[in-house]
Parts: structure tokens; sequence; C-alpha cells
């Protein structure tokens, strides 16, 4: 019975009854859930003390027996304060080369990150505890879950704007936008080039979406990958003195500037329906038209 871990590095439970349904429907899908403890924690914001989140990572490298998998309860805020706490050295030692999963997205993005650039970790954008747990039930999303951690490589396919013809390989990597570009300049955002950078956001209106990408643009970030591929950009809409400035209007100005392929449409990101993307696996992209094939292996995976 594959084991699942829970850690708490962002924010507190805020939807205790979400958490319990999460559980229960790991439970039923054959998962042994462990560390329900960090869901009673709440300071502030935040799901325990930063030492508290911070340990739930660090642990990791000591515990006698790794779970299969480590699975982030939910986003928010939170773990950026954690990143100079994270016992780098010793996570790298331990982690590089097992089957551990450490799957979140959101705010853990800013983790992801981290442990890439400083570990060498391979982790997963996918579904929190949380997102499991929503009403109704996605049963998309742990099926996916359980095939991609499952198995040693996996592809998933969807439809895409345009009529682009592009086949490109790269490590795949990625994230919430604002959470990615707030690690720009840091010793936590690693140096990837020739990759496939996927992204995805919520709740910032079209400008500020703009305003991310010009970042990554300025800062020669895009132009060292191979594409961009486009997520979810859930409840980012144009305010009153917008004057008919759309997301639409911003991904085409994207695509203007960003000099490498922009792909859109993936179903992943805030909202219904998760993805389980390995974060710095090897993978291909291939587009023929308007469908789109993203594959990836070479990951953490039980088996």
């Amino acid at each position: 019975m594959p084991r699942v871990r829970l850690i708490a590095p962002s924010g507190h439970a805020a939807d205790p009854a979400a958490m319990t349904r999460g559980v229960a429907r790991l439970r039923a899908a054959g998962y042994a859930v462990e560390n329900e403890a960090v869901l009673d924690r709440a300071e502030l914001r935040f799901a325990g003390s930063d030492a508290d989140r911070a340990a739930d990572i660090n642990a990791l490298a000591r515990l006698d027996t790794l779970p299969d998998i480590a699975l982030v309860t939910r986003g928010g805020y939170g773990a950026a304060r954690l990143l100079e706490h994270l016992h780098y050295d010793a996570l790298r030692e331990r982690l590089a080369g097992s089957t551990l999963a450490m799957v979140g997205h959101s705010d853990f993005t800013a983790v992801q990150l981290a442990l890439h650039a400083r570990s060498a970790l391979v982790t997963f954008s996918g579904p929190l505890l949380a997102d499991l747990g929503a009403e109704p039930e996605d049963a998309g999303t742990l099926d996916q879950f359980r095939r991609v951690l499952s198995a040693p490589s996996a592809e998933v396919r969807w439809a895409c704007g345009g009529d682009a013809s592009l086949d490109v390989e790269g490590p795949l990597w990625g994230g919430n936008l604002a959470v990615l570009c707030s690690l720009l300049g840091t010793p936590y955002f690693p140096r990837i080039d020739g990759g496939i950078l996927c992204v995805e956001d919520v709740g910032e209106p079209p400008f500020r979406i703009e305003r991310l990408f010009y970042h990554l643009h300025l800062s020669g970030v895009l132009g060292r990958q191979r594409a961009l591929v486009l997520g979810r950009f859930s409840d980012c809409r144009p305010g009153p003195r917008d004057n008919g400035y759309t997301l639409d209007a911003v991904f085409t100005q994207l695509r203007a500037v960003a000099g490498i392929p922009v792909i859109d449409g993936l179903p992943h990101g805030h909202g219904t329906g998760q993805l389980t993307l390995p974060f710095g696996a090897p993978a291909r992209l291939r587009v023929e038209g308007p469908g789109a094939r993203l594959g990836f292996s070479g990951y953490p995976h039980h088996g």
C-alpha cells in the first residue's frame, strides 16, 4: 500500500471538511495517509510556525523509511519564509535518486524552485490535499495522479489554439507565475536552459500577468527556454479602466516578444481539475495543429 505523508508548508487548513474528504478519498484509492497532525496546526494564516513548517520538509531527510509521496495540504502564502531554513545538503543526500514524490502547487512553487536550485531534486506540480477533497469531486485528478506516480513515464494531451507545428525536448519546470517571478535573482531560482516552462496563475488582473511575463522576458529567462506552455489563468479579469485590455491581449503581446513558441490550453492550474507534472524531469513537447502532447519520464515513482 503506497504511503502518503502530509506536509503543510504554507496556509492552515481553512476548510477542515475538504481536508477530511481528501484523506478519505486517498484511503479509498488504496493509500495509507500519515502525519495528519499538520491539519490541526494554525498560527495566524499559516499551518504552524516557520520552524514547524520547515520541519515537515527537513524531516524527510531523517525518516527511517521514506513514504512514497509527500503531499502538500494547501497553498496560500508562507513557503518563502522557509527557504532559508531548509537543509538542502541533507535533503539532496537522502532524496536524490529515491522514489519519494513531493507533490503540490501554488505557493509550493517556491519550495520546488529552491529544492531544484539547491538540491537538484525533481518534485511534482500536482493536486493539493485540499484539491482532492474539493466538492464536487474530480475523479480525473486523482486518477492521473495515481497513474503518473506509479509509472516510469507518462503523457498528457490537450487541445491548444492556433495551428502550430513543434517538437522540442528539455527539462519540464514552472508552476505559479507570481511565485516563480518572486524568486528571480535569488539563490533559490534555478538556472534552467533549454527547458519547457509551464506556468499558471489565479486572481491576478491582466496587466499584472503581463508585468510578470515581462519580468521573465527582460531577465532573459524566457529566451533561454525551448517553449512556454500556458496553463489555467483563473479569475484573471480586467478592471474598469482596462478599456478592452484582456488576457487575450496579454497573450498576443507575449507571443510578439517572447522569441519562443507559446502553447496555450494546458488543463492545469487553480480550479477544477489538476494534472500531476514533474518539475525538473526530461520532457518532450509535440504540437501538430490544434493538438498538443507532453510526455515526461525519469521522475520519482513508486511502481
